[in-house]
């Protein structure tokens, strides 16, 4: 493994992305000190800031796509979705500011797009997306094609499983992954040489069980560049969910974004990116044994632990 020395990032950085007043300028985040490591995931999602939205100038809310880095826990960066566009063009401009070189990028099914593969492609990284019924003929092949495989008795193409089972809260959960990376049978699906480096069908199933007789089942499809084993593919589209658990929840609950009413010209964006950087500082800061929102309690209360927390920025 190389690791590259780096020039530590002044704190203006963060705000690169800033398009009024500032100049725009590149990126240069602090991926490589916290993430050098030789597979990381890091998820692709986006968030709508509910009440961002303003009436008075016919202004919808705002929505921000982010990069999370679910092994340690932080945002990695962040970019407006333009008013009159969508996540499918926000997704590859974000993902060129960010060295990902080497790590494996898990986005859902609204990024399930071959530009955006190929940005990650070229960005020397992996992709896991979701593929859903956007993807038509190609997700009605996959699905049969595991619909094939089940029905031979797992006997019809060549294939790789693994199983976790999971009990929290009186809850059963079982998660089953098959993985198919045959490349003559990826390849006579439709539609899958456009995509750059395919390599794996992916198909998860999920059973919970809450009691003896409320058992629900889901299925989802993944295409994904990488050819590892189907417990390490089973436990990347795991990880993904972080953005939503630790990243988008913490925001709503520790720091109420969407209560949030600053509406005004860049206010909004503005504020969104130091909530990300904020909860960067706070999650790095590991004195003190406490949640995200007693962190913010006490940074308010005491000066020096305020400074603690400001340190992780410049460290």
């Amino acid at each position: 493994m190389v690791v590259r020395t780096e020039v530590k990032p002044r704190l203006e950085t963060y705000f690169a992305d800033l398009k009024d007043p500032r100049e725009a300028m590149n990126q240069d985040h602090r991926f490589m000190d916290v993430l050098i490591i030789t597979i990381c995931a890091v998820a692709i999602d986006g968030k709508k800031l509910r009440r961002s939205y303003d009436r008075q100038d016919s202004r919808a809310a705002i929505h921000m796509v982010s990069a999370w880095a679910s092994a340690n826990g932080l945002c990695l960066g962040q970019r407006k979705v333009d008013e009159k566009s969508n996540e499918i063009t926000a997704i590859p401009l974000l993902l060129e500011v960010l060295e990902i070189a080497g790590c494996v990028v898990t986005i859902d099914a609204m990024g399930c797009q071959v530009n955006i593969a190929q940005t990650i492609i070229n960005q020397e990284a992996d992709y896991l997306l979701a593929l859903k019924e956007n993807q038509g003929t190609l997700y009605a092949d996959v699905d049969l094609l595991f619909t094939d495989l089940a029905e031979s008795g797992f006997n019809a193409y060549d294939y790789d499983t693994a199983k976790t089972v999971d009990l929290d809260h009186g809850r059963v959960e079982m998660r089953t992954v098959w993985t198919i990376s045959d490349p003559r049978l990826i390849g006579a699906l439709r539609g899958t040489a456009r995509w750059p480096q395919l390599a794996t069908l992916v198909k998860v199933q999920s059973e919970r069980y809450l009691a003896e007789d409320d058992c629900s089942v889901e299925v989802r499809y993944f295409i994904s560049s990488l050819t590892t084993s189907a417990a390490h593919l089973l436990k990347t589209v795991r990880t993904h969910w972080q953005i939503e658990n630790a990243f988008h929840w913490v925001l709503d609950v520790a720091f109420r974004e969407d209560d949030c009413r600053i509406r005004k010209e860049n206010g909004t964006q503005n504020f969104a990116l130091l909530r990300h950087l904020a909860l960067n500082a706070l999650k790095q800061e590991q004195t003190a044994n406490m949640g995200i929102h007693n962190k913010r309690l006490r940074a308010g209360w005491d000066n020096h632990y305020l400074l603690k927390v400001l340190s992780t920025l410049l460290a």
